[in-house]
């Protein structure tokens, strides 16, 4: 993970505060905001930053830099309006990333009415499964299994595409194995892109920019080739 992994938290409930432990836990820096004290008060020795701060308050957030942060997740369950105008004035700031917590499918498509491109639901996306694609924005997916193995959906690293499999040795150089790639097609006489699974892969097949690679293996196996190939 780059040192420079700087991240905020907007509502630190259950479901935010779990998200802010555990991006701390994997070293990276966290601003956790919320406006109650005694939220923040609890966890402001994990944190980088703790503050009670009214989100919604877009001079509030200009004086905390939030414009220079990596990403912002917005966690705020209790108070939609506030979701959508803390997530707006994120978007105004020019925050790279703006991720969003919705309660149920109205809220859902009101965000993404928005232009909220990153949505959590917080019954399907677990705490830990978040930070993880946080710190690697080139996972998109990612199942965890016992004694610390996963099944990760991985969009195609820059240093892997052109390169065919055999060449890149997924099994061998970074004990990990394939399970299927998917892959965008153009189908259709408007070219309209299709997403199909290749079922089993062969070691000459060419990984493509679009492609998905779907791998099975340890945690660490699977950052170390994030962090050579990414």
């Amino acid at each position: 993970m780059p040192r420079s992994s700087r991240f905020a938290v907007f509502g630190i409930g259950r479901y935010g505060s779990a998200i802010a432990y555990s991006l701390a836990a994997k070293g990276a820096e966290v601003f956790a905001f919320d406006t109650n004290d005694e939220r923040i008060d609890r966890i402001k020795d994990d944190v980088a930053l703790a503050v009670t701060l009214d989100s919604t308050d877009k001079r509030a957030l200009q004086a905390q830099k939030i414009n220079e942060l990596d990403a912002a997740v917005v966690a705020i369950g209790e108070n939609f309006e506030a979701t959508v105008l803390t997530a707006l004035n994120l978007l105004d700031l020019g925050v790279p990333r703006v991720i969003v917590r919705a309660n149920g499918e109205n809220q859902l498509r009101i965000l993404s009415s928005l232009g909220i491109q990153e949505i959590l639901s917080p019954e399907a996306e677990v705490a830990i499964v978040i930070s993880e694609r946080l710190i690697h924005p080139g996972i998109q997916g990612l199942l965890r299994l016992p004694d610390d193995f996963e099944i990760v959906e991985i969009e195609a690293p820059a240093n892997c595409i052109g390169r065919t499999l055999g060449s890149v040795d997924l099994t061998n150089r970074y004990d990990l194995r394939l399970i299927t790639i998917r892959r965008e097609f153009a189908e259709g006489k408007d070219g309209e892109r299709t997403e199909h699974i290749l079922g089993v892969p062969k070691s000459d097949t060419v990984i493509e920019e679009t492609d998905t690679l779907v791998v099975f293996g340890a945690r660490a196996a699977v950052q170390r080739f994030l962090a050579i190939n990414g």
